[in-house]
C-alpha cells in the first residue's frame, strides 16, 4: 500500500510540471519604474500588492508557481479530493512510520514525545498554513500608496479571518468527526454479543441488537476518556472574555490559554513517556487486591459466623475467632511461616504466583510494627481494612441482595480484581510477545516513511487551504463548514485502521481502537490549539469563535465522561454519537446566522 501512495505521488508531481502557465495574479509592470504615479494609472496587471491566497472571483494564485488552481466550484471540488488525498497520504506514510519505529525503540521517549506530535502533525500543518499571508509593505515606487496600503491592509485582515476559519473548521470537524462517525462505526463494526455485562470475544449472534450486542473496552480506554475532558481547558480559558464581555483582557486570555495548552501537551507526553512503568504498578496493585480477594474467599468458606454484620460493618469477634484458626501454636502471633501456610492451602489459580512475594505483601500489610509477626490487634485491623475495601467494590458493582453480606461482597470483590488482573497481564503479554523482524531496514523504513509524510504534509496543505477557500467563494458557503467536513477525512489516517482493528471483535482491539481515538483528540485539543492560539496571538487577530468552541466542548465532555465512566456501549449508543455529527453542524450554523455569535 505505502509503494502505491509513493507511485501515484510522484505521478502527480510529475504531471504538476508538465502543467504550463494558469490564472495567476500579477505583480505591476516595473517599467514604470522611476515614474510617479498615483498607483491607478497605465497599470496591465489586476493588482500591484501581493497577498497570498487573496484572489478575485475570476483570478486565483498558483501555489509555490506550478500547482494548478481554479475558480470553478466543480474545479475546486476536484482539487480538494486531490490535495486531500495526498494529504491523506502524508498522515498515512507518518502513522505507519510511527508504528514502525514504537514497535523498535518501545512506548519510551519516542513514543512518548516524538510519535504523538507527529499524529497531529497534519492537523497542524493545515493550521498553520490557514492564516500565512503577506503583510502588504509599503512601495517606493508609488507615492500614495500609504493609502493604497492601508485599504490592502483592510482587506487582507478581513481575508485572514476568512482563512483563519479554515483552520478552526478542522480543528472542531477533526474533533466532532473522531467522537460521532469514527466513534460509532467502530462500536457497528466491532460489536459482539453482550453477557453479563460485558461483549464477549469474537461472538456476535445477536445481530443488530441495540442492547444485547455492543463493544466492550479495558480500563486504560476510560482513563485515555478522562484525560480527553481535561484537554478542553484551554477552549475554556480562551472563552472567559467573550463570556464576561471584556474585550481589553481578550489577547491576555488568549496568551494563559497558550500557556495552559503548552503545558498540558508536555504532562501529556511525559504521561505517555511514564505510562508503561505507571501500567506494571498497576498491574502490581491489581495483583495484590486479587490476592486478598482469594485470600477473604478462602477464609470465608472455612470459619463459622460471618464476616460483616448486619449493617454491613467488619465483624470484629468473626475476625478474632479466625485469627485463632490460623494461629496453629496459640501463641498470640502469626508468623512469617503461618502466613506462607496460609496462602499454599489456599492454592491460588496464578500458577506464577510468587509465593515469597505474596508473603511479603500481607506481611507488610498487616505487620504495622515491623516486627516479622502479626499479632491479635494487628489482623482485625488488616482484615477491616481488606473487608472494607471488598465492600466498596461491589457496591460500586451494583450488587444486588440476593446472597448474605459477606458472600456477596467477597464474591463481586474477587471476579472484579480477577478481571482486572487478566486485563493487565493480556495488555502486558501481548505487548512483549510482538517483536519486529530486521530491526535496521524497518528503522530506515520508519525514517524515510516519516521524512517523506512530512514534507508531503508540508508541501500541499498550503494548495488545500487555497482549493477550500476558493470553493468557499465560489459557493458562497462559509469557509468553516466546507473544512469542517472535508478536512477531517483528509487528515485523519487513524480512521481506516481504526475500523479494521475494531472489527476484529475482540476486547484487546476494541480497546486500542478507542484508546486512539481518544488519544488523536487529546493532541489535537493540546497541540493544534496550540498552534492556533500562538498563530492568534503574535499575529494579534481576534479571538471570535464562541460557537465552534461550544460544540467541541459539548462533544469532548458528553462523550468523555460518557467513555470515562463504563467499559461497555451497547449497539445503542452508536446512535447517539452519529446523532451528535449533524446537531454539532445545526448548532453552529444557528448559532451564527441568528444569534450573531459570531
Amino acid at each position: 500500500m505505502a509503494k502505491k501512495h509513493a507511485l501515484f505521488l510522484l505521478a502527480f508531481l510529475f504531471l504538476m510540471m508538465l502543467i504550463n502557465g494558469g490564472k495567476g495574479q500579477g505583480v505591476a509592470d516595473n517599467s514604470a519604474y522611476g515614474l510617479v504615479s498615483d498607483g491607478v494609472g497605465e497599470v496591465q496587471q489586476s493588482a500591484f500588492i501581493v497577498f497570498k491566497n487573496w484572489a478575485s472571483s475570476d483570478s486565483c494564485d498558483q501555489t509555490y508557481g506550478f500547482l494548478p488552481c481554479t475558480t470553478t466550484v466543480l474545479g475546486n471540488i476536484f482539487l480538494i479530493l486531490v490535495y486531500g488525498y495526498l494529504m491523506f497520504i502524508a498522515a498515512k506514510f507518518l502513522s505507519d512510520g510511527s508504528e514502525i519505529l514504537l514497535g523498535i525503540l518501545g512506548p519510551g521517549i519516542i513514543g512518548g514525545l516524538f510519535l504523538p506530535v507527529l499524529s497531529a502533525f497534519p492537523d497542524a500543518v493545515i493550521i498553520l498554513e490557514s492564516s500565512t499571508l503577506l503583510t502588504p509593505l509599503s512601495d517606493p515606487r508609488f507615492p500614495m500608496g500609504a493609502i493604497i496600503i492601508h485599504l490592502g491592509y483592510l482587506e487582507a485582515k478581513k481575508q485572514l479571518k476568512v482563512q483563519v476559519s479554515i483552520g478552526m473548521g478542522l480543528l472542531a470537524g477533526s474533533t466532532v468527526m473522531l467522537l460521532t462517525i469514527l466513534w460509532g462505526s467502530c462500536i457497528i463494526v466491532g460489536k459482539c454479543d453482550i453477557e453479563n455485562s460485558v461483549a464477549t470475544d469474537l461472538k456476535d449472534t445477536r445481530g443488530f441488537s441495540l442492547t444485547g450486542s455492543g463493544v466492550s473496552t479495558d480500563i486504560w480506554a476510560s482513563y485515555a476518556a478522562r484525560i480527553m475532558v481535561i484537554s478542553v481547558i484551554p477552549f475554556i480559558i480562551v472563552q472567559i472574555s467573550q463570556v464576561l464581555h471584556t474585550t481589553s483582557q481578550a489577547r491576555l486570555t488568549v496568551l494563559i490559554s497558550l500557556i495552559v495548552s503548552l503545558s498540558l501537551l508536555l504532562s501529556y507526553c511525559l504521561y505517555q513517556v511514564f505510562q508503561p512503568r505507571i501500567q506494571k504498578r498497576r498491574l502490581a496493585y491489581a495483583k495484590h487486591k486479587h490476592l486478598m480477594s482469594g485470600i477473604l474467599k478462602h477464609l470465608k468458606s472455612h470459619i463459622l459466623g460471618r464476616l460483616f454484620t448486619n449493617n454491613g460493618e467488619p465483624n470484629t469477634e468473626a475476625i478474632k475467632k479466625l485469627f485463632e484458626t490460623i494461629d496453629v501454636n496459640s501463641n498470640g502471633y502469626l508468623s512469617v511461616t503461618d502466613i506462607r501456610a496460609l496462602i499454599i492451602g489456599i492454592q491460588f489459580d496464578a500458577a506464577d504466583l510468587d509465593i515469597d512475594e505474596t508473603v511479603k505483601s500481607v506481611m507488610k500489610d498487616f505487620d504495622t510494627t515491623g516486627d516479622s509477626q502479626i499479632d491479635m490487634n494487628e489482623f482485625v485491623r488488616g482484615m477491616s481494612r481488606w473487608l472494607t475495601k471488598a465492600k466498596r467494590s461491589a457496591i460500586h458493582a451494583g450488587s444486588d441482595g440476593s446472597n448474605s453480606l459477606s458472600t456477596r461482597y467477597i464474591n463481586d470483590f474477587n471476579l472484579r480484581t480477577r478481571e482486572e488482573q487478566d486485563k493487565l497481564e493480556d495488555q502486558n503479554e501481548e505487548e512483549e510477545v510482538e517483536s519486529i523482524k530486521n530491526p535496521k531496514w524497518n528503522a530506515s523504513k520508519a525514517v524515510a516513511m516519516l521524512l517523506l509524510g512530512t514534507v508531503v504534509a508540508a508541501i500541499f496543505a498550503d494548495p488545500l487551504v487555497d482549493a477550500v477557500d476558493n470553493f468557499s467563494t465560489a459557493t458562497s458557503i462559509p469557509s468553516f463548514f466546507v473544512s469542517f467536513v472535508v478536512l477531517p477525512f483528509a487528515s485523519s489516517s487513524e480512521a481506516v485502521s481504526a475500523m479494521i482493528f475494531a472489527s476484529r471483535k475482540k476486547l484487546r482491539t476494541a480497546s486500542l481502537t478507542f484508546s486512539e481515538i481518544y488519544g488523536s483528540v487529546t493532541m489535537g485539543n493540546i497541540l493544534s490549539l496550540s498552534v492556533f492560539l500562538g498563530l492568534i496571538y503574535f499575529r494579534q487577530l481576534t479571538w471570535d469563535f464562541a460557537s465552534e468552541v461550544l460544540i467541541i466542548l459539548i462533544v469532548c465532555i458528553l462523550m468523555g465522561v460518557f467513555a470515562g465512566t463504563r467499559t461497555t456501549f451497547p449497539l445503542w449508543t452508536s446512535l447517539m454519537a452519529f446523532l451528535l455529527y449533524p446537531l454539532s453542524l445545526v448548532l453552529v450554523y444557528v448559532l451564527d446566522n441568528y444569534l450573531g455569535w459570531s
